[in-house]
């Protein structure tokens, strides 16, 4: 029984979504299945997508949505996985040949209820690992604890429990296509902990028009997705009053762009949310007047 769902939300990459298929084919372990969110791609994506079922020896799943963003993608994907882990690999990634049976061997050998999944390591296509590599003296940590506690930096690859991502659902405000997919993690991490793989699972290429080379935008554009994300992240009991501070200044900030007047009552720390006051309003002008430079 196929225990391995690798999904990837795609908007208009067909152009590029060719790599990671490509990497699917030559994975040693095919036992896997391939589930694409198309986002509300205006290409030739799911005329590719259909010659790819034809001829690949694994099991591609395609499901296409109109725009609701990355984390109304990652929605759909835990609606519709149903094995036990699921790891995520964007249109413009794609895994060394080995990865698949790495994560089943690795699962097979110290897998448990007793975590959320694990983390491993992203690269880039010349073999440089994205940011640091896990600590080596520690087996399992919460995600939150990697960056916070064990000063790990960059994206990391995660192989979650199929189970526990349907939980947390990211809320998908109108008008807006992003929230920050961390919410969920953090959510896991009050519960669970996740096992450490230091290998490399996949190769990333953050491209132009990549989400995470335009947060600046997203950040305009999404202001009640990231005040969302920022009152959650206040919430968090694991957290130290100056990461809670910071986000505090963040969902000020946010919270003036969708001007709502009620901000502070709708606050999970209202006490904080005052302290925060001055520095968020400053960064609610900053982000306001680059805005403007930008556009002229």
């Amino acid at each position: 029984m196929c225990i391995l769902t690798i999904f990837t939300p795609t908007y208009n990459r067909a152009y590029t979504l060719h790599k990671c298929y490509e990497s699917l084919r030559r994975q040693t372990n095919d036992d896997f299945i391939w589930l694409i969110i198309d986002d509300g791609s205006t290409d030739n994506t799911k005329d590719l997508v259909d010659i790819w079922k034809k001829e690949s020896s694994f099991k591609i799943v395609y499901s296409y949505q109109e725009n609701q963003g990355m984390h109304g993608a990652h929605n759909t994907a835990y609606k519709l996985i149903n094995t036990e882990l699921n790891v995520c690999i964007d249109s413009d990634d794609y895994m060394p040949n080995n990865a698949v049976e790495k994560i089943l061997n690795f699962w097979s050998e110290n897998g448990s209820s007793e975590v959320s999944g694990f983390v491993a390591l992203d690269a880039f296509s010349d073999g440089r690992v994205v940011g640091t590599k896990l600590p080596g003296l520690i087996k399992k940590s919460t995600l939150f604890n990697l960056y916070q506690k064990h000063g790990v930096k960059g994206d990391k690859k995660l192989v979650y429990r199929s189970e526990l991502t349907k939980k947390y659902p990211y809320p998908v405000f109108k008008g807006e296509n992003y929230v920050g997919l961390t919410y969920k993690y953090f959510m896991l991490d009050k519960k669970y902990e996740m096992l450490l793989l230091n290998e490399v699972l996949c190769y990333v290429e953050y491209l132009p028009d990549g989400s995470s080379l335009n947060m600046l935008n997203q950040y305009k554009k999404n202001p009640k997705g990231f005040a969302f994300f920022r009152k959650e992240l206040m919430k968090l009991p694991f957290a130290n009053m100056k990461y809670k501070y910071r986000q505090a200044i963040h969902y000020v900030s946010s919270s003036f762009l969708c001007q709502n007047k009620n901000f502070i009552n709708d606050s999970s720390n209202k006490p904080l949310t005052l302290l925060a006051l001055p520095f968020g309003f400053l960064l609610y002008i900053y982000i306001s007047r680059k805005g403007k430079i930008v556009a002229s």
